[in-house]
């Protein structure tokens, strides 16, 4: 490959969240084991070094030692756009139809005030993710999950009659997708999209679509645009994106919102403006940049390959090695959702010594109850190779045991 996925950053002291607050875990019985070091598995970033372009357009902005206020760059919107065509084939999207946002659950935030009373209900399918279920929970509304299924080949589906069923039965007018879904890495089909969207036509339920993960597809695998399927769907929902999944650029902040029905749009302009805050960052904004760029698509291209091949080697190892734990391979994202209720009722452990077990040797894995997965981990597979296979060595020998 012409990219580095291979090298080991050593995180310690480098500003790191995976690493750096790793404390937490350690609690109720964890502790680090002599011997092991910790592989950070937990919180989604990566632990590979970005596309180059992106650090090279920040440097040369850096040259010039003036950073005051200043607009957008017409180049920004002119980035998304070229992107948005190349990556996902949307055709006609204009600067007047993309808006700045601090993050995607900042967005979320925004979007919900726009569309719902303090208290209402809001529909989102389950497992969820965790910081949606947080933030709704905190901001005051109330989640109505729609548990998804595993069907006969293993495959993550939403139960479209449950849906339908509890938007009735809850009055409900606002629905939170995740396309692709995090955290099971479920790429959905147009069709699924369709259906979902014609069940919120019929009731007048407005779409928030979080499409963060849309460039982490798997190579086989293709994102449809959630405003893609009809006029209608276009219309009734509130789309996020962000460059920071893709290219690990959370700590740069910023993200953006396409939204082609003018009255939402014009709401939304205005709750984001309340803030005083949701502004575009300047070296964020040459991140996106040089992101969004052809040295970027071609970094992340490889950077997919690598994903399903890591993805494949973990799903691969827990069938042949970890009886009792199953997980349906990710289509896109570097997030992998292992259920262990078979292997807990095998061996009368509760989640909290599985999870200690695991935390013990160094495996910095994530609580899946917080994602309403019973007896479920979420494991971020964004590592190089050589510290995934060192983290399922690990499970075998002295985790699922």
């Amino acid at each position: 490959m012409k990219y580095d996925f291979t090298t080991v950053y050593d995180r310690r002291g480098k500003d790191a969240v995976a690493i750096d607050e790793a404390d937490h875990f350690y609690h109720n019985g964890a502790v680090l084991q002599e011997g092991f070091d910790q592989i950070p598995m937990w919180i989604a970033d990566m632990n590979f070094a970005t596309a180059p372009s992106i650090p090279q357009a920040m440097i040369e902005r850096a040259k010039n030692p003036l950073y005051g206020y200043f607009p957008p760059r017409d180049e920004y919107y002119k980035s998304i756009i070229r992107w948005q065509l190349e990556r996902n084939h949307v055709e006609g999207l204009t600067r007047e139809k993309i808006g700045y946002e601090n993050g995607v659950l900042g967005g979320l935030g925004c979007a919900m005030r726009v569309l719902c009373s303090m208290g209402d209900k809001v529909l989102i399918n389950s497992p969820t993710y965790v910081g949606f279920a947080n933030h709704l929970n905190n901001a005051g509304y109330k989640i109505v999950h729609s548990p998804m299924y595993r069907d006969e080949q293993g495959i993550w589906r939403m139960d479209f009659e449950d849906m339908e069923r509890k938007i009735k039965e809850n009055h409900i007018h606002a629905a939170v997708f995740c396309s692709p879904h995090n955290p099971t890495g479920r790429v959905w089909e147009r069709w699924e999209i369709e259906k979902a969207m014609e069940v919120y036509q019929r009731h007048n339920v407005y779409v928030i679509s979080d499409e963060i993960w849309s460039d982490l597809i798997h190579p086989g695998y293709h994102h449809i645009p959630t405003q893609s399927v009809s006029e209608d769907a276009k219309m009734r929902t509130i789309a996020f994106y962000a460059p920071s999944k893709t290219f690990n650029l959370a700590g740069m902040v910023g993200a953006y919102r396409i939204v082609y029905n003018p009255w939402l749009r014009d709401r939304m302009d205005k709750e984001g403006s309340l803030t005083q805050y949701n502004t575009l960052n300047l070296m964020s904004m040459y991140a996106l940049m040089g992101g969004y760029s052809e040295t970027g698509a071609e970094w992340l291209d490889e950077l997919c390959t690598v994903l399903q091949e890591n993805a494949k080697y973990a799903c691969d190892f827990i069938e042949q090695n970890l009886e009792g734990v199953t997980a349906a391979r990710p289509q896109g994202t570097y997030m992998l959702f292992a259920d262990c209720t078979e292997w807990c009722e095998k061996h009368h452990k509760t989640m909290d010594e599985v999870l200690n077990a695991g935390y013990n040797v160094g495996i910095l894995w994530q609580d899946g109850r917080e994602f309403q997965g019973p007896h479920s981990i979420r494991m971020n597979l964004a590592l190089p190779l050589s510290r995934v296979k060192e983290a399922f060595a690990r499970m075998k020998e002295y985790v699922f045991v």
